[in-house]
């Protein structure tokens, strides 16, 4: 990369991890449950969703509990995740990954945060960038509220209970960022070097790319990931008083209608201090539910099958 496009890449770099990756831990509170083994011995595996309603609670679980292979496990059928897992290997899928914003730009996220004394060179650019810049910054943020609100309602594969859900999601995250303390230098500090030494920890070769991840193997390219979303959901609380987890605890699902195989979940939550009213649709497969989109969209995203 030639050096007049380093700042580039460390501003979008700041941008997206101060707002964008706030998002990865929302879509997941619509993403369905599954049975299978556990990763961990004598960790006891829910079982999959015998209601409609717990197509969300089992996975909010695991949300909580920062188990992403879990969490993959439970999000779709048994046949289905074994065939994802195939998929990791052979680099033909990076489901449920790419259910999350930016979910291309992670290798790179995590390479820029392993590079040597990364922290110091993310802190050069924002004090450059970002410190103290708080006009800046608001701008910045309803450009992005303006832009991912049009991409949203724009994009022919959100349907009209998606569009309205993510317009409420992008609506409080940009209430918060445009409050929150995003251009405190000692916040950012504090934000930058333990992200940095999670993106260490992880053991996930960031330069490597998606080959990194396909060498893993999805079920230990996420156990592997799950630390250090947790790190960030910790410093977004801690620096910047963004709390998920107080979302994730208080969210409220209730069975709006059913026929037959399928029904509609009404799923609230405050985030933010703003409260989301959201509906998302389930499906019963072999007996148990799941949410629909993201069975959809993992078997999308294998490919086209035979023939």
């Amino acid at each position: 990369m030639p050096a007049r496009d380093k700042p580039a890449r460390f501003r979008r770099f700041a941008l997206a991890i101060c707002l964008a990756l706030a998002v990865l831990w929302l879509p997941g509170c619509q993403r369905g449950a599954g049975p299978g083994q556990s990763t961990a011995p004598g960790v006891a595996v829910e079982p999959a969703a015998l209601r409609p309603v717990d197509a969300v609670y089992l996975l909010r679980d695991r949300l909580l509990a920062r188990d992403g292979a879990g969490f993959a496990r439970l999000a779709v059928p048994p046949a289905l995740h074994a065939e994802l897992q195939t998929a990791w290997a052979q680099g033909r899928s990076r489901w449920p990954l790419d259910e999350l914003p930016l979910d291309a730009h992670i290798p790179g996220m995590l390479a820029a945060l392993q590079a040597p004394q990364a922290d110091k060179a993310l802190m050069a650019t924002f004090r450059r960038q970002f410190a103290n810049a708080d006009r800046d910054i608001d701008q910045a943020i309803r450009t992005l509220m303006v832009f991912g609100g049009e991409y949203v309602q724009n994009d022919p594969e959100y349907d009209p209970d998606a569009r309205d859900h993510i317009a409420q999601a992008i609506a409080a995250l940009g209430g918060w960022a445009l409050a929150a303390p995003l251009a405190d230098p000692k916040r950012a500090q504090r934000f930058f070097a333990t992200l940095s030494a999670a993106a260490v920890r992880s053991g996930i070769d960031g330069k490597a790319g998606n080959a990194a991840f396909a060498t893993l193997g999805m079920t230990q390219s996420l156990n592997r990931l799950s630390p250090f979303l947790a790190t960030l959901l910790a410093q977004l609380r801690q620096q910047y008083g963004l709390d998920i987890d107080a979302t994730l605890r208080d969210m409220r699902v209730t069975l709006e209608r059913q026929t037959g195989d399928e029904a509609l979940l009404r799923v609230q939550y405050v985030l933010a201090g703003q409260p989301v009213d959201a509906r998302m649709p389930a499906v019963r497969i072999d007996g148990h539910w799941y949410l629909a989109g993201y069975v959809q969209r993992a078997r999308q995203s294998l490919g086209p099958g035979p023939g």
